[in-house]
Formats: structure tokens, sequence, C-alpha cells
């Protein structure tokens, strides 16, 4: 796992010392060596995170003769395949890394070689001979890149932090992505917080003329959910066995320790016990707790590990840290190492896991992806309940709702009883063609309206809706529920999920592997009949049903629990006055992004608990913390 970044300048030579500055700013990333290399009017920089052949590997790599160098970020699981093919093709080798694989595969397929990569990757390959500067990004966008263009250079790297350095990075605000952001908690990708500065999408590739600029954009890959399998239930259950055995079995290709995260929940427990039964060692498995039991998993956790060390090769060797997510300096951390504003509080947590994992490993297996791929979150079973309801007329149902809504106590948490059951009333009262983003929706477009202060005043904005829609009205499923996990696929997994456990985890310089993101494993679980997915009121059945020899009664049936973190009674309690401090007389009011007295009212609302207003107000805070450092 690694660090990349490059420059293409069209007037003059790249700026070596900027590029060293790019590559000092991800040195999280790969603290282990760092390498640079300068061509006419092409320049690129790798940091390295040793984890395949240590003592080789160093990037920028080129083939025999020369001219054609890579800067590589990921993991090719299938490199040892490849590397057999190319050899008896006659290529030589030099080392044992998986980077040096996609070098000779170039040579043989050009571009087309990405379609032959199994991993997870954000990679860069410069063609001296034909002046062409290939990047590309995996197929699920696990692994990030970034970019800009302007009249004389192109720029890239693996984090906005590394773009930064380069003084022709364009600064000016993106209001459309600010006002999609606070809906979203994340900016959608291309689109980042500054105008003219892009993230590459997920499964693309961008082919540039190193000599005049002009660039190719494509897509190279989309799973397809249309063409559904005829296998029986119990046939498929065998096949999603095989297929995630071998996916794991592949991401234990390392040369230093791993590990596995393990919440007590149904994915990483199936992931950890898979290992346990792969490894003939001791799998270190890493669990925190904390002192909230809405938020706490430890029991479960612990449940997890003694199932799985009953038929496990050996016992797990597992860890457990209770910690106090309440650290406003690692949140201001936390905010530039993102680098635009992202607002998933559960990145908090994430971090503190992956810094106790670093303490011991430097891989670790996780169950991401599993939500997206098998339909495991809530919403989706809420949107299928919705529209039953449906053929109650529509003033009928939102009176009904209404009524209800009043019988119930304040929304003082989102996590309460009350808070879930208020949400779902809003939802079932929701025109069917809002409810879905109305459900992931946590800045509503009226509440925005009322904050907004003059620096919106004459953005001309489009619903954030219709980013969401664009993507549905562009997936390949037949059913509208499932319709509903591949605009996921497409936008949360990559840009909320994806984005928080990669910058999570490489500050830790811990590389993480998601064995339910294995491509084919994708392709199968976007060809299983949806109710193999969701069945009757049971989520992510097959999966369930597949492996219910490996998991207890009471981890498989309980409820999802998240990972998150109390933010609505630490803006009630400890971090009250920072919220007031920073809200109030910070540079979001000042600069007129937020109206001080709306903002101030909104504040008093949430802490005397007349409401829940603690998504808004994160989203907020984060955006003033992320003003504080531009300024800075």
């Amino acid at each position: 796992m690694c660090g990349i970044a490059g420059i293409i300048s069209f007037n003059t030579m790249p700026d070596q010392s900027v590029l060293h500055n790019m590559s000092e700013a991800i040195t999280h990333r790969g603290p282990d060596d760092s390498g640079i290399k300068c061509f006419s009017n092409v320049a690129l920089a790798h940091r390295r995170l040793a984890i395949i052949d240590l003592c080789n590997g160093q990037q920028p790599l080129c083939n025999e003769d020369g001219t054609v160098w890579i800067i590589f970020n990921g993991e090719i699981y299938n490199h040892l395949e490849l590397r057999e093919k190319l050899e008896k093709r006659h290529h030589q080798f030099k080392t044992n890394c998986d980077t040096e694989v996609i070098v000779h595969l170039y040579e043989e397929y050009g571009t087309e070689c990405i379609n032959q990569l199994d991993g997870m990757f954000a990679l860069a390959i410069y063609d001296e001979k034909s002046a062409r500067l290939l990047l590309s990004r995996d197929r699920l966008g696990q692994k990030p890149l970034f970019y800009f263009i302007t009249d004389k250079t192109i720029a890239f790297a693996s984090e906005l932090s590394a773009l930064k350095q380069h003084p022709e990075m364009p600064r000016i605000l993106n209001n459309q992505a600010l006002h999609d952001y606070f809906s979203l908690q994340y900016i959608p990708a291309p689109h980042t917080v500054y105008h003219n500065v892009f993230k590459l999408p997920p499964a693309h590739s961008m082919i540039i003329n190193t000599a005049d600029g002009n660039r190719q954009l494509e897509q190279y890959w989309q799973p397809d959910f249309s063409r559904k399998t005829k296998l029986s239930f119990y046939d498929a259950e065998e096949r999603l066995r095989e297929l995630l055995t071998r996916a794991v079995k592949k991401r234990l290709m390392s040369d230093v320790p791993y590990g596995a995260f393990l919440s007590g929940g149904l994915d990483s427990t199936i992931i950890t016990a898979l290992m346990g039964q792969l490894c003939d060692h001791p799998v270190k498995t890493f669990t925190i707790g904390f002192e909230e039991q809405l938020y706490d998993e430890r029991s479960y956790a612990m449940q997890a590990s003694r199932a799985i060390s009953k038929s496990a090769r050996h016992p797990l060797d597992h860890h457990i840290k209770t910690v106090n997510p309440d650290d406003f300096d690692l949140l201001k951390k936390l905010v530039q190492h993102y680098g635009e504003p992202y607002s998933d509080a559960s990145m908090l947590p994430t971090f503190m896991l992956s810094e106790f994992t670093r303490q011991q490993i430097t891989v670790v297996l996780s169950g991401d992806g599993a939500d997206e791929m098998f339909a495991g979150y809530e919403r989706y079973l809420v949107m299928k309940y919705a529209a039953w309801l449906d053929c109650i007329p529509t003033g009928m149902r939102k009176t009904a709702c209404k009524i209800l809504k009043t019988m119930l106590p304040a929304k003082i948490e989102e996590r309460s009883r009350s808070g879930r059951a208020q949400r779902l009333l809003s939802v079932i009262a929701d025109n069917p063609e809002d409810r879905y983003f109305n459900i992931i929706n946590r800045f509503p477009e009226k509440l925005k309206q009322r904050l907004y202060g003059d620096w919106f005043k004459d953005s001309n904005f489009y619903a954030t809706g219709q980013v969401i829609n664009s993507i549905r009205d562009c997936t390949t499923a037949s059913n509208k529920i499932e319709q509903l996990l591949e605009t996921d696929i497409h936008s949360y997994l990559p840009g909320d999920i994806l984005t928080k456990v990669d910058i999570a985890s490489m500050a830790c310089s811990l590389e993480l592997r998601s064995p339910f993101m294995d491509h084919e494993l994708v392709e199968f679980a976007a060809s299983l009949p949806f109710n193999y997915k969701q069945f009757g009121s049971s989520r992510k059945h097959i999966l369930k049903s597949a492996f219910s020899k490996m998991i207890p009664d009471e981890l498989r049936n309980r409820g999802k629990k998240g990972f998150g973190v109390p933010i609505a009674a630490w803006f009630r309690g400890p971090w009250q006055e920072r919220l007031r401090s920073h809200l109030l007389d910070g540079q979001a009011v000042k600069t007129g992004f937020f109206n001080r007295q709306s903002t101030e009212e909104l504040i008093n609302s949430h802490c005397t608990a007349k409401a829940d207003y603690s998504y808004p107000l994160w989203s907020m805070l984060i955006f003033e913390l992320f003003l504080e450092q531009e300024k800075s």
C-alpha cells in the first residue's frame, strides 16, 4: 500500500521541489521508502508501505528498456498468475513485487491491461515512447486518485493534501459540491470541494497525451444486475462459499503480519472465521469498545471470537481496547487528512481501531462492502415496507403519519426507538419518488435554506437528490429495491464507506483489504435474484444461510448496530462550548456561509433536547474546521 503523485507540465520542466513536497505530504501512506523520477515534462513520485518483496520493489519502476514507468498504490492479488503468463512471453523480471507485473502487462496489452488486474489500485503508467500517461482506479473505488488540470499543468495524487502542495491547484470552493456534502456527508465523484479539482471515478481510466494535454476518460467495468443466475438457492450458497473463501485466501498474500477487524457483526465474523480456517497460525483480531452502551460491541465481538476459535485451526489471538472517541484534537487531525469536508462520524472510531491495530500488524482484513452487495441496510427493507403502503391515498397517508408522530416522544436521539420510529413515519409519508433520498439525506433542503448566509445567495443549486436519481436512472437492476443497492455501490460505497476506511487506515500506515469487494464476488452477487438477498424481513439472507455454521444464532439474527459515536450527547455535553464557539464565531459565519442567528437557534434547539440536529450540526462543524485549516 502506498501513495502516488505526479505532474505533467506543458511549458517547462516540472518543479522537482514541488513534487517532493507533494510526496512528503503523504508520507503516512508510505513511510518505508520514497522515490522520484523526472522526464522532460513529466515527473512521478511514490511513497512505499512495503507489503510484498520487502527488499525490492522501489518505485517509480520501469520495464527492461526504461521506456515504461509506473507508480502504483494497492495490491494485485492475481500477480503470480499474470507473472507466469508474461514470463512465457519472455518478459524479464527483476523483482517479485506485484507492481512490476503491471508494467509488463501494459507492454503486452496497452491500456487494456487494466481489465486483467484483480485487486485494489490507483496507478499511473507513463509510456515515454508514445508520450502517453495512463491513470486508472480499481473497479469499486477502494484506492483514491485526485487530479486537477490547468492550461499549464496536470497534477494528480492519492490525497488532496498532496495536490495542495502544488501552487497551481485551484482553491475556489465549489458551492454545489458543498450543497451536496451537507446532505450526503461526502462529496460525490467526480467532484471535490474545489472547482476544477476532481476525483477519478471508480472503474475508470484516463489516458492523457503528455505532449498536448488531450485526454480521454473511459469506464472499463460495471456490475450487471440485469442478468440473473439460474442456480438454485442451495447451489448459490455453495458458490458463494467458494467465492468468498477464495477472496479471503487471495487477501492473505503478504510478507508482513496481518489480522482482521472483528466487531461481532455478521460480515467481520464471516471474514474472520474463514481466516481461522485458512491460516496455519493464530489470527490476530482487533476490537475497540466504548463506554456508551448504545454504541459498544465488545460483548458481540467476544462471542464471535469464542465461536470462531472452536472451529479455527488455532484459537484467535483477540485484542480489545476501550477508547474514548471524545477527542476534539483528533477530529481536527482527521479533517486535515480527508482534505475536504467529510462528516461520517464513524471516521473517529475507524481511525482509533486502525491505530490500535497498527501497533501489531501492517495488513488487516475487514467486512466492508457486504451490505451493499447483499442488501444489508435497514433502509432497503424500509423502502419495501413503505411501498406496500403506497396503496393508501397520499393525503390520508401523510395525515396518519403526522398524527402518529405527535404520539411519540420528541426525537432527541436518532438511534433511540422514538427517533427510529419518527424517521420511519417520515419515510412512509414521503412521495415515492423522493423517499430514498430523504432516507439518506442528513440535512433537509428547507433547513439548508434557513441556515445559508449571503455566500450562497446567488448560487443556482440543483437539488442534491438529482445526483442520486441520476445514478439510479443508470442502474441495470429491474427490481426497484435492488436498484437502490446498485445506486449505493456507485455512490455511497466509494464516496462514504471506502473513503472513510482508506483515509483512516492509511493515516496509521495500515493496509486494509476487503474480501467482499472482490470483483468476481460482486459480479456473482449482482447475478443473484433479489429474494436471495432480501427474503421477507431477512437481510443478507443468502450470506446468513451460506455461513450459518460459522456464526452463533445470537449474532446471525441480531440487528445491525453500525460503528457510530454519540455526537448528539456530545453536543449537549462536553462539546457544547466548542460547538458554539466554532460555529457562532468561526469562519463559516464570518464569511457568510451560514446565518449566525439561524445557526444559534439550531444549536439551542438541539442542546435543549427539543430535537436532534446532530447530523447537520456535525456537518457544519466539520466544514468550519475545514475552513479554519484552509485559512491557516
